[in-house]
């Protein structure tokens, strides 16, 4: 009887699970891109990549590839956007996976993404200037091995984010009941908001709440969970030595840090700049997103107008 108890409450666990799931997803509904510019498409290796662009093509290029995170893609750039738009042919993809690009239940990898940063710039720019978050810093830095860039500037860029890789999770998190249940909790609107003052923001009420609806609306679209469930489970990480690949770099690197990150810490970005060689520029009062806090001076270093470095 006891036995037969509990595997109805299991049952119903499961059930209500499922209802809320379905809830979540239809309350979504379809959501609009929150930069300002003109919605493109990439079609690569089967994948609709959805990007803005804005600017004048006749200006440099500018590409802004966003980090990786739950809820990720190029809003992570709104703050900016306009602004390096007035100088720059500015593209904003949606990496695979994010956004309002496609996301089929692929297994996603750092190698998928490493090699669409390679083909969108290849395909897209001449001589970029690239920005790039975290991460997506490691991918950017290997496809410069195959694609002509003009100057990097990346954001407490990494190699590896989760320490390990763990098929255990991602087989959890795909998983189309209990998988989605986890991850709508992970971007419910409270969790969004733990993660953005544990780790992102100095400063909360410099985020807008229309930056946790966008993300909330973004992680209840189909498909949203699959390429985080690579990220949480250690399957995006490059495993690279990222000192090694910018130190071989014939570009200029400009690397950005918020005085205050505790996840990728500012120690290690000086350790990063000594040995690749780079500029360091370090914004007080800031954490893991000093482009979003600081959208004027980080314009500024962009444009190479910046001229306080680390301290």
């Amino acid at each position: 009887m006891k036995l037969r108890n509990l595997l109805g409450v299991a049952a119903g666990t499961v059930g209500l699970t499922a209802v809320a799931n379905r809830l979540l997803a239809a309350r979504a509904g379809e959501f609009e891109p929150l930069l300002s510019g003109t919605q493109r498409t990439y079609r690569w290796r089967g994948f609709d990549v959805a990007y803005t662009e804005a600017g004048d093509p006749s200006d440099p290029d500018l590409v802004l590839l966003h980090g990786i995170n739950a809820a990720a893609s190029s809003h992570e750039f709104h703050a900016v956007f306009e602004e390096l738009a007035e100088d720059y042919h500015v593209l904003a993809p949606d990496l695979p996976g994010f956004g309002h690009s496609d996301r089929p239940p692929l297994l996603y990898s750092s190698s998928l993404l490493t090699t669409f940063v390679t083909d969108f710039l290849a395909d897209n720019t001449t001589d970029a200037t690239v920005v790039a978050s975290s991460l997506t810093g490691s991918y950017a830095a290997l496809a410069a091995r195959d694609v002509d860039i003009g100057h990097f500037v990346l954001i407490s860029p990494t190699a590896t984010s989760m320490g390990g890789r763990q098929t255990w999770l991602r087989s959890l998190l795909r998983s189309p009941i209990l998988g989605q249940g986890i991850y709508n909790l992970v971007v419910s609107k409270p969790s969004l908001r733990y993660f953005h003052d544990d780790h992102g923001y100095y400063d909360m009420d410099n985020l807008d709440e229309e930056i946790v609806d966008y993300e909330w609306q973004s992680g209840h679209q189909p498909g949203a969970r699959f390429a985080p469930a690579s990220f949480v489970s250690g399957f995006l990480d490059s495993e690279i030595d990222l000192s090694t690949e910018l130190a071989a770099l014939d570009v200029p690197v400009t690397l950005v840090w918020g005085r205050d990150a505790d996840i990728t810490p500012l120690s290690k970005g000086r350790e990063l700049a000594d040995e690749a060689d780079a500029r360091l520029v370090v914004f007080d009062d800031a954490l893991l997103v000093p482009h979003a806090e600081h959208p004027g001076q980080f314009v500024d270093v962009v444009r190479g107008e910046y001229d306080e470095a680390v301290a």
